[in-house]
């Protein structure tokens, strides 16, 4: 009996210590202060509004019709998800030099996103209204302006 009471003792102990260190954490930045509408509109080509955010995470600029940029603020674990493999016409590709991993997740159909991980954050953007290797182009040079930001 009190050997259960030592074991159900360390198992809060370490459940309370491991929400305390969540709770002190720095907030993430909002999604929408990581991108300027100047950065988006010189990599969209043209004007772009400024980011309208969907929640703190998740903010989108909107550019000429079709001409789109989307930031989701993701947490690591979903990083780890992007990059595992799922077959099914899912195509994920291994990108260098932008934070520190990186993949470009493709799927007949719809546009390719990018999903990157640098320190202890995460994010997915994605570029509509370009052929598919333009869109790459313009997701990496975003990524590496919001990496510069983390």
């Amino acid at each position: 009996m009190k050997l259960k009471l030592v074991l159900v003792a360390v198992t809060f102990g370490a459940l309370a210590i491991g929400h305390a260190g969540a709770a002190y954490a720095a907030p993430p930045k909002p999604a929408c202060s990581l991108l300027t509408p100047a950065q988006v509109g010189a990599v969209l080509g043209g004007s772009v509004e400024a980011g309208k955010a969907f929640t703190a995470k998740v903010c989108i600029w909107r550019g000429a019709p079709g001409k789109r940029a989307t930031l989701n603020l993701i947490g690591t674990q979903r990083f780890v998800y992007a990059k595992t493999p799922v077959g099914n016409g899912v195509a994920k590709t291994e990108v260098k030099g932008i934070g520190d991993d990186a993949v470009y997740v493709s799927t007949h159909g719809a546009p390719t996103t990018l999903t990157v991980k640098k320190g202890d954050d995460a994010f997915t953007l994605t570029v509509f209204g370009f052929s598919d290797d333009l869109t790459k182009a313009k997701e990496r040079e975003l990524a590496l302006e919001i990496c510069s930001k983390l």
